[in-house]
């Protein structure tokens, strides 16, 4: 009765996974990535749901009380609107695991579901093949030895006969296999990326036995004493001191700076080589210092890390300014912004290692901590748009009359992929740069042509660009916008001269000769 249940498991998986996959061809191969994603993902979601039940349905567990899944599955939730397959690979997994679980044993789960899901269909396919050979039904490979006498004598024959006769030589070409192009091979890929992804997530892989947290606790490290720990933290904060004095004075205060060099110069020279110094800051601490240790326990070793943690953050602060300095002076891009939020990452971390040791926590619990700080971070970045907050904020800049710095780039702007479009609306209805309101006016077409294309076709269609079109529909209805200058044009709106122009400007003129 149990085998009969797996077996038929087994099989709903491999047609529910085909299905999948051919749903995966006419949904997204060679097709722009909009709304069928996130229908591609419900379909994904639906068919983990039914499997998951039939786990439920295991005679054996079926008489447990299933514990509440693991708080990384909570989150994979709430990141399950769009097509994540390692969220739906936790939130699979999650039917398994216990209350218990850390982010290190899930990290070990899915490193080994990384490893296993490439070979895991060539696995079901061993495993498919040694049921049947227990039915003694269906064998692929007796099937195969079967035919291949045959089939290969008949295609010699029809080969011979092909050459002796016209009828059957004429046939014989009509039959041929059609060329083979790329696209047909792109398919072909697709399809095989598209099994393994989907295989990995209807039959994750299950390790029971994982790798335990490496500890360092009772152990000495070898030239390492609490005395050299003590001067070392009594260096380190003098050094750090120096540093942030100099931040103070300069970032903070305004004090004047060397010559020749600019604020930008300052701010852009120092703001990651100091994140990576604090990096190394948290990672002495949680060498040397761990909790419950005896280097640890000493109070004037406590108050040391404290001063020292604290002169990180400051450092982080600096940091952060710095890099706003460097934004003041040049522009926003999403880059920049994910610096400014892995600075803030580095800062909380700094703190959490702070607080484990006053508190003596356990390296699992720091492991926690840091991960369920990334994973909300990131839960919320995946709801803002990026692209969008930095074109805004780059054209009130260039809007600005007091502003000084580095002119607006338009061609970042073009290569926002559509994010920018309201921001250009503003800007061409605003600047009173009739140069600059036509050279923005060529990027704005571009952009909203690339929209409208992409909502034309349904699987491309978009809620933020519809968005972005409905603001666009509303800023221009009493302001119509103007056409730009007909024209080839530049990323940055500029118009590119015709060739034989552009060949004459460049030609040196001639003088004529003196009599």
């Amino acid at each position: 009765m149990y085998t009969s249940s797996i077996r038929s498991s087994f099989a709903l998986k491999i047609v529910l996974g085909l299905l999948l996959v051919v749903a995966a061809d006419w949904l997204l191969f060679l097709r722009p990535i909009g709304i069928a994603l996130g229908l591609f993902a419900v379909l994904l979601l639906a068919t983990a749901a039914v499997i998951r039940r039939g786990w439920a349905s295991d005679p054996r567990a079926s008489r447990r009380r299933r514990p509440p899944p693991a708080w990384p599955s909570l989150i994979a939730r709430a990141r399950l609107r769009g097509c994540c397959s390692g969220s739906l690979m936790i939130a699979m997994l999650s039917a398994r695991v216990g209350r218990n679980e850390d982010a290190w044993r899930w990290a070990q789960r899915l490193v080994v579901h990384a490893a296993t899901a490439v070979v895991g269909p060539w696995l079901d396919l061993l495993r498919l093949n040694r049921v049947k050979r227990q039915r003694r039904a269906f064998n692929v490979p007796g099937v195969v030895r079967l035919l291949i006498l045959p089939v290969l004598g008949g295609a010699v024959f029809i080969t011979l006969f092909a050459s002796a006769n016209p009828v059957i030589g004429d046939l014989t070409a009509r039959l041929r296999l059609p060329p083979l192009s790329g696209e047909a091979v792109a398919r072909v890929m697709f399809w095989i990326l598209c099994v393994f992804m989907v295989g990995g997530i209807l039959r994750p892989r299950w390790r029971s036995r994982l790798l335990p947290l490496p500890s360092l606790d009772g152990q000495k490290l070898s030239g390492v004493t609490a005395a050299s720990v003590t001067l070392s933290l009594i260096v380190f904060n003098l050094l750090f001191a120096v540093q942030n004095g100099l931040d103070l004075a300069i970032l903070w205060s305004g004090a004047p700076l060397p010559d020749g060099i600019t604020l930008a110069q300052y701010a852009h020279r120092g703001a990651y080589p100091l994140i990576v110094t604090a990096l190394l800051a948290a990672l002495f601490v949680l060498v040397f210092l761990r909790p419950a240790s005896e280097t640890a326990g000493r109070p004037l070793v406590r108050w040391l890390v404290v001063i020292w943690v604290g002169q990180n953050l400051l450092l982080v602060a600096s940091s952060l300014l710095r890099t706003a300095d460097y934004i003041e002076a040049y522009s926003l891009t999403r880059f920049r912004i994910a610096a400014m939020i892995w600075m803030v990452l580095v800062g909380i971390g700094l703190g959490l290692i702070c607080w484990r040791l006053l508190r003596n926590r356990s390296a699992a619990w720091l492991i926690n901590a840091n991960v369920g700080v990334a994973l909300t971070v990131l839960a919320v970045v995946s709801a803002v748009d990026l692209g969008t907050l930095a074109a805004h904020w780059n054209i009130r800049q260039a809007l600005d009359p007091d502003r000084q710095g580095a002119q607006l780039d338009l061609c970042y702007l073009n290569s926002l992929n559509g994010a920018a479009l309201t921001a250009l609306v503003e800007l061409e209805q605003r600047t009173p740069d009739p140069l600059l309101r036509d050279r923005t006016a060529a990027v704005r077409v571009r952009q909203m042509s690339a929209i409208q294309a992409r909502q034309s076709d349904w699987r491309g269609w978009r809620w933020r660009d519809q968005r972005r079109l409905d603001r666009v529909a509303r800023m221009t209805s009493d302001h119509p916008l103007a056409a730009p200058a007909p024209g080839g044009r530049d990323c940055d709106g500029r118009l590119i001269p015709p060739p034989r122009l552009a060949a004459a400007a460049e030609r040196p003129a001639i003088l004529p000769l003196s009599r």
